[in-house]
């Protein structure tokens, strides 16, 4: 008896597997490519502009422009002279006869801008208008089964409808032509389940609602991401064309940006009890609730959006992406300690959603409307085609409604009826849905209203990049008043990456339409800016304390959790120490416990370093997250820029130090090196060594600050030299002092007051010619070049920095840059195109090292202007801050504000100090 009720159990088994696999799933057969690194040849014609009117072909899918089609166009174009050509398209394909009694869709997942789709001559339906939205025709009838079946598609760049040119093509970012995202045909029973979207919350609480047609009944099993069943199977009778299941699992694993927990509901149809058709559908348990006046609440916790502006662009093929393009997006954003993304301006590819759901990143999706919005008709139907696209992607948090005043308002109700999940739903710079969006306001902006108001503050465009400035330029002073201020929701970058296209029309040089589209915290290759790195350090979610490394120091460090969802004791920690003397151990290594320290608490993090730890010269601590990604390696020096200076200096000589002056000039003689100095300011004027001319002169002058050094003598102090000037209150409150030893090695101390209690930066420089300089090689934080306001983001080390020419933001990004300030400079080595060098060490700690001069750059409103000292070598004691595109650097917080230093009534105890040793040998 036991036997026989197995064999059923096991006949029954089987029944259903072969019931199950004899259902249908949805056949998708792509007409084009799937990406720009997968196109398919189509027939194509081109009304105007390139190659036009001739029949020849072009690979699907792509945008035009980039095939060497048409004309390119800036959104800012004015329409005189925009190209409104046409692009006709021809494609062939045969059907199954085996597919004749089942239901075939044609899908375009995006074409810019009006599509006028035609099978085998006859239409496929009504001309689809706008560019960024999947759009279907049931096209059953209209195929020859078992034959050969002609596509063909008349694409206009220039929409027939004004709204939607208002709306997509009047903004600020490249606008192309094109079917740009892929062309598939559906294949479905003729009973089908024809559209699931699902609600799951927190809770485990489970809601799908279907469109079905000639469905009896419904079943959904859930599975986990190892493929294993959770929950048990739940059915529902179809009465309708709409059917919903509802259902509650028990402790589902949330889905958050960064536990990216996936679930597949398996959905299947039945026709007279049998299985007909089954849908896959991945989703997330994940609950979104905005409180008011208080923040966005993820499964319970209040959440900040450290996020980005992206744009769907590559250099070469323009809006057209791969689902790999969408990988390496997310991944630098991950990298960068990101959690959150926004659609600028327009609905994403799928693959990028999907990308966004399984590594984690919090997404706001966009309708369309950069300053102005489509007509009420138009934008009912694209709205509803990107929520019944995107609505099961969990990584979706919130939906937006047009950009800076392309809000029509009478789509904000239907969000929420085409949503099951019923997002919030902002207008992007206005104050809306409880949000103050508003962009590229001041630090600590609002007369009673953003900083200074009640309600949750969330810029959906902040800190603009152009060139240099922007985007990691003023983020640790905003980030850290969002951090603490309860009312913040966080805010999200303009933008990711320059938008440089390819012209084809143009020698395939790359376009950034002037500056109007470089503004990137990544190259059109996605070559790094500095910047990068310091989103990366500020934005991280492990934060550590200020620490100076002195002899006491016990190996702890004070950390806060700054993560949402995840605890301390699931990242990992390891350390390095390295000396840069090679005559010793370079480096040791090791691990550290890591703390359990809940979100948003503070904790200890203890290294257990070795006893002889204070005989290396930096200390490196590497944390790596729960998916072992860096998040960020923090540098603390141990030895002081005096420890190096007094290792790398020596003083004592057997050799004699020879002395003339003649005409003002004091010229001293020692080993191969001749250096000349005016006697009556002490400037130096030229040096020479065994290989000739090093080009070094005219310095030290001080920046902002009175050049008054008077008075000067010269003496010998046993047996080196000293040539310094006197100080006076009045007359000569700066001095300068320069020490020559017997070795060779040259000292300079200078004394001096700023001019003004506020400063745009404080130093010393000399003038160099810069084409004579070949590279730097020198011991400080690197490689990337600082401002005031974007200090973080370096690696104390040493490097090495070949001589480039790059203006940031401009062809042919080349990083990191050569010229700028460089922070917390030890010593460094300097390489002449005539093969000779010299050497500076410091002795005074917190010195910028400044190389030459970027380019001058302004605007009508003096916002981005990078201000150097005059000259072309500098040792500084403070810096210059950087501006944005749409802020002064004042603005940015106060860190971009100038410096301040008193001058207690040229007290020379008080005066900022510099000391510096200069070795111009050859030997």
């Amino acid at each position: 008896m036991y036997k026989n009720k197995l064999h059923i159990i096991f006949i029954i088994c089987c029944l259903h597997f072969f019931m199950q696999a004899n259902a249908q799933q949805t056949e998708k057969i792509y007409l084009s490519g799937t990406g720009n690194d997968d196109t398919k040849t189509w027939e194509f014609y081109c009304t105007g502009g390139m190659n036009a009117n001739k029949w020849t072909t072009i690979n699907v899918p792509s945008c035009w422009e980039l095939q060497g089609f048409g004309k390119y166009d800036y959104g800012f174009a004015k329409d005189s002279v925009r190209g409104k050509e046409k692009g006709l398209y021809k494609y062939r394909f045969n059907i199954p006869s085996s597919y004749k009694g089942k239901k075939i869709n044609i899908v375009f997942e995006g074409v810019m801008t009006d599509a006028d789709v035609k099978i085998n001559g006859k239409p496929a339906g009504a001309i689809h208008q706008g560019a960024f939205y999947a759009f279907k025709y049931d096209i059953t009838r209209l195929l020859k089964y078992g034959k050969e079946n002609l596509l063909e598609v008349t694409v206009s760049k220039q929409s027939s409808n004004t709204s939607v040119n208002a709306a997509e093509r009047e903004g600020d970012f490249w606008i192309f032509g094109g079917i740009f995202r892929p062309v598939w045909l559906e294949v479905l029973p003729q009973d089908h389940i024809e559209h699931v979207a699902i609600d799951a919350k927190a809770d485990g609480m489970f809601n799908a609602q279907l469109a079905v047609k000639g469905i009896d009944k419904i079943s959904v099993q859930l599975f986990d991401a190892s493929g294993e069943k959770f929950g048990d199977a739940v059915s529902v009778v179809a009465n309708d064309s709409f059917v919903n299941v509802k259902t509650q699992f028990n402790q589902p694993l949330l889905w958050t940006s960064e536990t990216p927990h996936l679930y597949k509901a398996v959905f299947t149809a039945y026709k007279d009890d049998k299985p007909v058709h089954i849908v896959e559908q991945k989703f997330g348990f994940r609950t979104v609730e905005v409180k008011y006046r208080d923040g966005i609440y993820v499964n319970g916790v209040k959440v900040k959006m450290k996020g980005v502006n992206r744009h769907s662009f590559r250099p070469e093929s323009g809006r057209t992406m791969s689902k790999q393009n969408s990988i390496e997006d997310v991944l630098l954003m991950k990298d960068m300690n990101m959690n959150a993304v926004r659609m600028s301006h327009y609905p994403p590819d799928d693959h990028f959603l999907d990308v966004c759901d399984s590594l984690g990143l919090f997404v706001m999706d966009e309708l369309t409307g950069w300053h102005h919005f489509y007509d009420t008709p138009t934008g009912t139907k694209l709205l509803k085609e990107m929520t019944e696209h995107d609505v099961n992607h969990p990584s979706i948090i919130i939906w937006s409604n047009g950009n800076e005043g392309g809000h029509n308002t009478n789509l904000d109700s239907l969000f929420t009826i085409f949503d099951i999940q019923r997002r919030p739903v902002i207008h992007p710079w206005q104050l809306f849905g409880g949000f103050d969006t508003q962009h590229y306001r001041e630090y600590n902006y609002g007369i009673g209203n953003y900083e200074n108001g009640n309600d949750i503050i969330m810029p959906t465009e902040f800190l603009h990049g152009q060139f240099d400035g922007g985007h990691g330029a003023g983020l640790e002073d905003y980030w850290e008043e969002m951090w603490h201020n309860p009312l913040s929701a966080g805010g999200f970058l303009w933008d990711f990456a320059d938008n440089a296209v390819v012209r084809k029309d143009l020698h395939d040089s790359l376009d950034t339409d002037k500056d109007r589209a470089a503004d990137g915290i990544l190259g059109p290759h996605h070559e790094k800016e500095g910047s990068y790195y310091t989103i990366k350090e500020v934005w991280s979610p492990v934060y550590f304390e200020r620490r100076i490394i002195t002899p006491a120091f016990d190996g702890n460090f004070n950390i806060e959790n700054r993560y949402h969802f995840t605890n301390i004791n699931q990242c990992s920690f390891s350390w390095a120490l390295k000396n840069f003397d090679t005559t010793i151990s370079k480096e040791q290594t090791g691990t550290a416990i890591s703390p359990d320290i809940k979100p948003n608490e503070k904790g200890v993090l203890h290294i257990q370093l070795p006893q002889d730890w204070n005989k290396y010269d930096v200390l490196y601590v590497t944390a790596k997250d729960a998916f072992q990604r860096e998040i960020f390696t923090w540098s603390f020096p141990i030895s002081t820029p005096g420890t190096i200076a007094a290792r790398l200096v020596t003083t004592e000589s057997n050799d004699s130090i020879q002395v003339t002056e003649q005409d003002s000039v004091l010229q001293v003689k020692i080993k191969d090196i001749t250096i000349a100095f005016n006697s009556n300011n002490g400037l130096l004027l030229s040096v020479e060594n065994a290989k000739g001319k090093l080009p070094l002169n005219n310095g030290p002058v001080v920046q902002q600050g009175v050049n008054d050094f008077k008075g000067f003598k010269h003496y010998f102090d046993g047996k080196k030299l000293v040539f310094e000037s006197i100080f006076d209150r009045k007359e000569s409150y700066n001095t300068l002092k320069w020490t020559v030893y017997p070795s060779g090695w040259i000292k300079m101390e200078v004394n001096y007051f700023p001019l003004e209690y506020f400063t745009d930066f404080d130093g010393v420089n000399f003038s160099f010619p810069e084409n004579e300089i070949k590279s730097v090689k020198y011991m400080g934080d690197g490689p990337y070049r600082v401002w005031k306001n974007r200090m973080k983001g370096t690696r104390f080390d040493v490097w090495n920095k070949a001589y480039n020419n790059t203006e940031t933001g401009e062809w042919p990004w080349v990083y990191p840059e050569f010229k700028g300030y460089y922070a917390n400079f030890y010593e460094g080595h300097f390489f002449t195109k005539s093969n000779n060098s010299f050497i500076v060490a410091a002795e005074t700690e917190n010195l910028f090292l400044r190389l030459f001069t970027p380019a001058w750059k302004t605007d009508q409103w003096h916002n981005y202007e990078p201000i150097f000292p005059s000259g072309d070598i500098s040792f500084m004691n403070a810096i210059s801050s950087i501006g944005t595109k749409t802020q002064r650097n004042v603005t940015t917080g106060p860190m971009g504000e100038k410096n301040i230093f008193y001058d207690y009534e040229k007290d020379p105890s008080r005066a900022l100090h510099l000391s510096l040793y200069f070795n111009f040998s050859a030997e």
